[in-house]
């Protein structure tokens, strides 16, 4: 069975972050402008230490520390991550070399082929998309572009493919790695098209690159690698490899630091041949009900790029759409009957045939609403020297709130408190919080972004602005007794405002602070989380387990952050996470519903 152990030596790496400063002057550019003014900001300070420097690079970038965590190299092509791997290789020992099966020795595999480039420096030797992978399998892949393979004709041992591509637009032959490391695929080329822009115009193309420098990528390629992107998020394994990375060879792949880029950047490139449409919606069952909402999941649909979005339906109009395999109708009449039925949507605008349709009957009874504890209007701020930025206090309703590197003469519905590189924070509240609804609105220049909503100090979800007046509710906080909240915003520049903002009370006794019991049974009675918060990277969970087929890590917005297909094979009994913010999350196991910590 394999664990993360990170040990206290690689504590301070595993959050690293970018040093201060390092992509300021990309605030608030997108598309081809912040294409242009990433690719300056990694261009400088990158130190080309040759072709055979990468070798001694391996030793920090290309080492496992977040599977087996046993010093050997980090192989993409090899690495199995539920079960045991196939071979291992010591760092500096292993090096091809020739090679005639697998497990003979690791090179150098260039995920944008060296071929195209003509071997050039620096391209040939920068260590951000080059990875020690083993031999064989790299010459097997040779200088195919990367997509969805349909029929392979070789296939690794942990399960990498060749062979004919069914992604929309190109028909030749694609390698395609196994879903752990799409999204590791994907970033690294995002890193070289945007590292190598200026230069893209005099490559091969490889029917994978483009030859200007936007978008930089052939538009069939471009499509696999969003959806991958997407499909895959960021791992702590990437984190590991960017830090020591930019430690070898003094940049750093900003895709990994910043993945939401990816989306300013290529998030108006639509995918324009792609007629097929992702299969249809199986497994559609209703999970849960109350007298006043519908709980449904089913399965995954299929794409030949990827699935974007499910369309759910009522009584045969559309209700809601979602990411994850899951919805909850809410605001329905008690007692009264409901058919569903869900589409499937790739971002071509493909659209599945109609699912099965399920009938739900709601729960008798009438719901009262929560009583809002906290309803603050912003009428009573303080008014002094409005445009200026610095720490407003003000009381109202038996709160006190402080907002630093705040101004108070901007609006949304009427008066509102603008915070830029600060937070907004109340004073302690009897009666807890259920759920927080709140209302932003980006002024003045900036991209969209987000705060952290923090209760008690232990981040409960994010609140999104953009330059539109959106009002956001995170539901299911459910923290009870005496509460403090906090709005965090994550950008240093962005100037947004905040108003009517309130929470419903909450008087439950599945207490969600930073003194949640280290066994918290929620939902399931066979079924537990341990330890509860968590801190390593790892979910154990305590109970039957030895049939559950699908595991699903979901946000408190409903968006699905990972999923793991028959999660505790080989009798394990926990599942390994990606890189998630500390906050609160929810664990679907089947039908089962845990809740979970990340500290």
């Amino acid at each position: 069975m394999k664990k993360i152990i990170l040990f206290l030596a690689w504590a301070g790496l595993v959050h690293a972050q970018a040093p201060a400063g390092y992509y300021s002057s990309a605030n608030g550019l997108t598309g081809a402008s912040l294409k242009t003014e990433l690719s300056s900001i990694i261009t400088s300070g990158h130190q080309d230490k040759g072709y055979s420097g990468l070798w001694t690079g391996y030793k920090t970038t290309d080492i496992d520390k977040t599977y087996e965590n046993d010093g050997s190299i980090m192989d993409i092509y090899s690495e199995k991550p539920s079960g045991t791997d196939p071979y291992k290789y010591t760092p500096g020992t292993n090096q091809c070399g020739t090679y005639s099966v697998e497990g003979n020795c690791y090179n150098r595999e260039h995920i944008v082929p060296q071929s195209l480039f003509s071997e050039a420096a620096p391209m040939v030797s920068d260590i951000h998309f080059i990875r020690a992978t083993d031999g064989k399998v790299n010459g097997m892949r040779s200088n195919y572009p990367f997509g969805k393979v349909g029929t392979a004709t070789f296939t690794s041992q942990n399960g990498s493919k060749l062979g004919n591509s069914v992604s929309s637009g190109y028909s030749g032959t694609v390698f395609e790695p196994i879903d752990e490391f799409k999204g590791d695929v994907a970033r690294m080329i995002f890193y070289f098209v945007t590292r190598y822009q200026s230069k893209l115009s005099t490559f091969s193309s490889g029917n994978m690159l483009g030859s200007s420098t936007f978008p930089g990528l052939q538009t069939w390629e471009l499509n696999v690698l969003l959806a991958w992107h997407n499909q895959d998020p960021v791992s702590q394994t990437e984190i590991l490899r960017n830090n020591a990375s930019y430690t070898f060879q003094g940049n750093r792949n900003p895709f990994i630091d910043n993945p939401s880029y990816v989306d300013q950047i290529w998030g108006s490139q639509q995918p324009s041949n792609d007629t097929q449409s992702p299969t249809t919606v199986t497994g559609l069952t209703v999970s849960g009900k109350t007298s006043s909402s519908v709980s449904l999941s089913w399965n995954a649909s299929t794409d030949n790029v990827g699935v974007s979005s499910y369309a759910v339906y009522m009584n045969g109009s559309l209700k809601t759409t979602v990411s994850s395999t899951s919805a909850t109708i809410t605001a329905l009449s008690a007692s009264t009957s409901y058919t569903f039925y869900v589409v499937a949507k790739d971002a071509a605008g493909n659209s599945s045939s109609n699912s099965s349709t399920v009938s739900a009957t709601t729960d008798s009874g009438t719901t009262t609403p929560p009583t809002n504890c906290v309803n603050e209007t912003f009428e009573t701020i303080p008014t002094g020297t409005s445009s200026s930025y610095s720490t407003r206090t003000w009381t109202n309703g038996g709160i006190t709130w402080t907002a630093t590197d705040a101004r108070t003469d901007q609006t949304i519905s009427n008066k509102a408190i603008t915070v830029r590189d600060g937070s907004l924070k109340s004073s302690s509240s009897a009666n807890g919080i259920g759920s927080l609804t709140v209302t932003t609105q980006l002024k003045f220049s900036g991209s969209n972004g987000t705060f952290n909503v923090l209760v008690n100090g232990t981040q409960v979800g994010t609140i999104p602005y953009s330059t539109t007046a959106t009002t956001t509710t995170i539901n299911n906080i459910n923290v009870s007794g005496n509460v403090t909240v906090t709005l965090d915003n994550n950008s240093a520049s962005n100037r947004v405002a905040i108003d009517n903002l309130s929470w419903a009370c909450y008087s439950g006794t599945a207490k969600q602070s930073n003194t949640v019991s280290s066994e918290l049974k929620i939902e399931a009675e066979t079924l537990q989380v341990y330890p509860n918060p968590i801190s390593n990277q790892e979910i154990f969970v305590k109970g039957d387990t030895k049939n559950i087929q699908k595991a699903e890590i979901y946000n408190l917005q409903g968006k699905v952050m990972q999923t793991v297909d028959q999660p505790f094979k080989n009798s394990r009994n926990s599942i390994r996470i990606k890189s998630l913010e500390q906050g609160i999350y929810l664990l679907k196991l089947d039908q089962s519903t845990l809740k979970f910590i990340v500290k």
